[in-house]
């Protein structure tokens, strides 16, 4: 896939459980109630406590996109038949043939059923096989054990921690743990992990 074009194009990603669709406006309003969820932001950089919180968060990944710097989606969670939350590529690098994955973020009724192993695995796919990517890296704080237990089941590889690597929003220094996957390993990792 040439990637000139990526951030002006509308990448749908789909699968049997998950479908991403490229962040819109009218997105803002199926996903307010799921950010409303205070407990989402707990371990995150940002800070949303309110809808103003969310207003800006919000138009700031839109924003990103413009910018060419992040690829943002709503998550639509076929099983449910409602939108779940929200994830994106982003620290996206074409000439070093890398991104991040990462900015996820699902109502606490679709964490811990199969949504975030879906979804993934339509970014992993998309990232390795049509972009052609050399690697692709998640982050999440340190005291973010269920984040980081997650990545670990879909088989991304621990490479180490960040010692004070941001200030949160909230005010907090953050240590962040790294996991990526390779193209190398790709293959195998797809095969033995399911995605």
């Amino acid at each position: 896939m040439n990637t000139d074009n990526f951030f002006e194009e509308e990448h749908v990603l789909e699968n049997d459980r998950a479908r991403l669709e490229p962040l819109q406006q009218h997105h803002y309003a199926l996903l307010l109630l799921v950010a409303m969820e205070k407990d989402l932001w707990q371990y995150t950089s940002n800070s949303i406590s309110n809808e103003a919180d969310f207003l800006r968060y919000f138009y700031n990944a839109i924003a990103e996109r413009k910018a060419a710097t992040s690829y943002p989606f709503a998550v639509y969670d076929k099983q449910t038949g409602q939108y779940a939350g929200s994830t994106r590529y982003g620290n996206i690098s074409f000439p070093h043939k890398k991104l991040e994955i990462g900015w996820t973020w699902y109502h606490p009724n679709a964490q811990r059923t199969g949504l975030n192993k879906a979804c993934k695995s339509l970014l992993l796919n998309f990232g390795f096989d049509m972009l052609q990517l050399n690697r692709i890296e998640l982050k999440t704080s340190i005291l973010n054990l269920k984040s980081q237990g997650a990545m670990l089941k879909i088989g991304a590889v621990k490479e180490g921690v960040f010692r004070n690597h941001m200030i949160t929003e909230h005010g907090t220094v953050r240590d962040s743990v790294f996991f990526s996957f390779i193209k190398e390993e790709w293959p195998a990792t797809k095969v033995n992990y399911g995605l």
